[in-house]
C-alpha cells in the first residue's frame, strides 16, 4: 500500500483519535506493568469520544494557524489514517505524540515522518517521553540522536516512561 504524509485537516480529528487508540492497543499491553486492553480503553478510550475528538480538532486547527509553534502530520494509507507525528516548540521542542500502526511500520514511513519533523525543529534541543518497554521505539529515536536522560515517570500510575533528549544540532547538520 502507498502511504502519504500530509498536514491533517480538522475533519481528520476523529480518524486520528481512532488510530491513536488502535496504536495503543497494538503497542502497550504488558502483563508485568498491569496494562491490558481494559486499562488502555479506560485511559486512552476518551480519544474517540466527542471531547477527545474536539481536542484533536483544536490541536490540528492551531497547528495550521501557528506552524512555527506546532507541528502535525498524518500518514494516510488510502482513505485511512495509519500514523501521526506532532510536536510543540516552547523553550525546547517536544516531540509527541508519534504513532504508526503495525501494518505501516518497517516501510520507511517513520523515518520520513521524523525527517519532516527534524526539518521543522531545526537545530533546537528536543525532548520526548517513550514507554520503557517499547524497545523498538527507543531504538528508532536513538537512530536520530535521542538519548535517555534518566528521568522517569509512571503515566497514570502504571505506564513506565523514560525521557529522551536530543542535543541541539549545529546549523546545517540535521540528521
Amino acid at each position: 500500500m502507498v502511504h502519504q504524509i500530509a498536514v491533517p485537516h480538522p475533519d481528520d480529528a476523529a480518524p486520528v483519535g481512532r488510530m491513536q487508540l488502535r496504536a495503543w492497543l497494538q503497542t502497550y499491553p504488558n502483563e508485568r506493568a498491569g496494562i491490558d486492553e481494559a486499562w488502555i480503553r479506560e485511559h486512552r478510550g476518551p480519544t474517540v469520544t466527542a471531547e477527545g475528538i474536539a481536542q484533536w480538532r483544536v490541536f490540528i486547527e492551531e497547528a495550521v494557524r501557528q506552524p512555527d509553534l506546532l507541528f502535525c502530520r498524518v500518514v494516510r494509507s488510502g482513505a485511512e489514517i495509519v500514523g501521526v507525528l506532532c510536536g510543540r516548540r516552547d523553550e525546547v521542542v517536544t516531540l509527541g505524540p508519534m504513532y504508526l500502526l503495525n501494518e505501516a511500520q518497517g516501510q520507511g514511513i517513520g523515518s520520513q515522518l521524523m525527517g519532516e519533523f527534524l526539518v521543522w525543529a531545526q537545530d533546537a534541543r528536543m525532548l520526548l517521553w517513550v514507554t520503557d518497554y517499547n524497545e523498538k521505539a527507543i531504538r528508532f529515536y536513538e537512530r536520530y540522536g535521542f538519548r535517555t536522560t534518566g528521568e522517569r515517570e509512571l503515566w497514570r500510575g502504571r505506564l513506565p516512561n523514560v525521557r529522551m533528549a536530543r542535543a541541539p544540532m549545529p546549523r546545517g547538520k540535521i540528521t
